[in-house]
């Protein structure tokens, strides 16, 4: 055993009578006078097995019952320290995140929706191609995925079929093997598995389960993949296109909740109608919005980790959502991270194969990949997570603001517009001139001016420090040192082009 790592015990036994999900093994886990319950499960071939994932080094004794009784009695094992690139799983930190032995993790995403239903072929190449990307997280289904340039059939399907119909009862062994081997290639290669549960685009009936059917569903995938450190649930992928009601996803959350053993980052994704992020069982903000400027405002509201999942992708193709530039979708990365969130890639490039790598994965073709790892780089580098610093007017701070205005100042025409128009159509108004800024503590400040082409931009620095302020361009991925020792109201000059920002660094 060694900490953050899988340990499982196998068992052999006879196949269950019924249900092959709802089984009575258990493993009992003992460590500094608590004990934790994890329930085991079938994996086919007369073998039960437990997964265990022990946060803690130490000495450890667990056994392993059934309805009938012991089935292994206690047995002491002795549990190694981390190895030095093991962390923990990921969990909310405020509003950033980071791995279970304090280390910061800033998620850049990918998105290969359907990753694991491809040949062996395919995701060997997936895995080669994400070995050279900057990605340290990913989007994928559990199940198969139809929709255009995604029509394949998969290897294999979830369940195996009683009397015509999908039968929740009876995991398709080969098909949570393949699945699991993935997810831990995944984890050794540092990369978590954002594991998208449901989703819409369905040939096949497994958007259509019953809520019963589901938390069956749902009992499995817990069971068998709660104790993996790099698995993120997903609830879906754009929810509110599903037949589901509100209630039936909020079961879901808190069944996830309920039975995951560990704790494990959990949000939900739409395509129009947000998530209500102040669900207790929800960890992080999740959105598909293109509309990136006031994202800190879900921050400060919810106090929680903000996720752009879908923000459009790099391509060709002809929907809009998939035919972006790669200097844009760089661009809307640095624009949600200065803000203190978090962003995820994907690409639409057409090939005569179709052969897309946000539903199939492949290769990458695009541009944009370098440039967000050389964000990642730069924020990697930073002493902690950014803060958004920028000014920014709310609709409450908005009509205090109102009532404090002089009266002398009331005539004037822009003011007097101001105190005419709602919220809704004095916000960019309002909020005219507000800078992408971002600080950690008084140690680094940054701001992103984005499509604007300035020729020089001004910090305000503490005077009791000494900073060097460099130049950065986000898309010829440079880095220019253009100032010294500096402190107070700083004068930075700048190229006077688009996607140029500026960093400020404490002696």
């Amino acid at each position: 055993m060694r900490q953050y790592e899988i340990f499982e015990v196998k068992i052999q036994g006879e196949e269950p009578k019924g249900s092959q999900v709802e089984i009575g093994v258990k493993g009992l886990f003992s460590h500094n006078g608590k004990e934790q319950v994890v329930r085991g499960f079938y994996a086919g071939d007369n073998t039960y097995i437990v997964r265990f994932y022990p946060e803690e080094a130490g000495s450890y004794t667990y056994r392993i019952e059934d309805a009938d009784g012991v089935i292994c009695k206690d047995t002491q094992v002795e549990c190694c320290p981390a190895a030095e690139n093991r962390h923990g799983m990921v969990r909310p930190y405020e509003t950033h995140f980071r791995y279970a032995d304090g280390t910061w993790y800033y998620p850049f995403g990918t998105t290969v929706y359907a990753f694991s239903h491809q040949e062996d072929e395919r995701v060997q190449e997936t895995f080669e191609t994400l070995a050279n990307a900057p990605f340290n997280k990913i989007r994928m289904c559990v199940f198969p995925k139809h929709y255009d340039y995604n029509q394949n059939e998969p290897p294999c399907y979830a369940f195996e079929k009683t009397d015509g119909k999908w039968d929740v009862h009876k995991p398709c062994m080969p098909f949570w093997e393949r699945l699991e081997s993935h997810i831990r290639k995944l984890d050794e290669m540092g990369i978590q598995c954002d594991l998208i549960l449901f989703h819409p685009y369905d040939n096949w009936g497994f958007s259509k389960l019953s809520r019963a059917d589901a938390l069956v569903y749902l009992d499995y995938v817990t069971r068998r993949l709660g104790a993996f450190p790099n698995v993120w649930w997903s609830l879906a992928n754009e929810y509110d296109l599903t037949d589901y009601e509100m209630e039936d996803w909020e079961c879901f959350a808190q069944f996830l909740h309920d039975h995951d053993g560990w704790g494990h980052l959990l949000s939900n994704h739409q395509i129009v109608r947000p998530w209500d992020f102040s669900n207790p069982n929800t960890t992080h903000i999740c959105h598909q919005t293109s509309e990136l400027n006031f994202l800190s405002e879900q921050i400060t509201k919810f106090q929680k980790p903000l996720m752009v999942d879908e923000c459009c992708y790099e391509g060709n193709i002809p929907w809009d959502w998939g035919n972006i530039s790669g200097f844009e979708l760089v661009h809307r990365f640095w624009t949600v991270c200065m803000q203190g969130g978090y962003c995820t890639h994907g690409e639409t490039y057409l090939n005569e194969e179709e052969v897309l790598w946000w539903s199939k994965g492949g290769k990458l073709v695009g541009e944009s990949p370098a440039r967000i790892g050389f964000l990642r780089e730069i924020l990697e580098s930073l002493p902690g997570p950014l803060t958004f610093s920028g000014k920014e007017v709310t609709k409450e701070s908005f009509e205090q603001m109102k009532k404090t205005i002089p009266e002398e100042m009331r005539q004037e025409p822009f003011v007097k517009l101001m105190l005419k128009l709602p919220w809704e159509e004095a916000r960019g108004m309002a909020n005219a001139g507000r800078e992408l800024a971002g600080n950690c503590g008084d140690d680094v400040y940054m701001k992103y001016y984005g499509r604007h082409r300035k020729s020089s931009g001004t910090f305000v620095l503490p005077r009791e420090n000494r900073y060097d302020v460099e130049v950065i361009d986000v898309w010829e991925m440079t880095r220019t040192k253009v100032l010294e020792q500096v402190n107070g109201e700083v004068q930075v000059p700048l190229p006077g082009k688009e996607g140029i920002a500026i960093l400020a660094r404490k002696r």
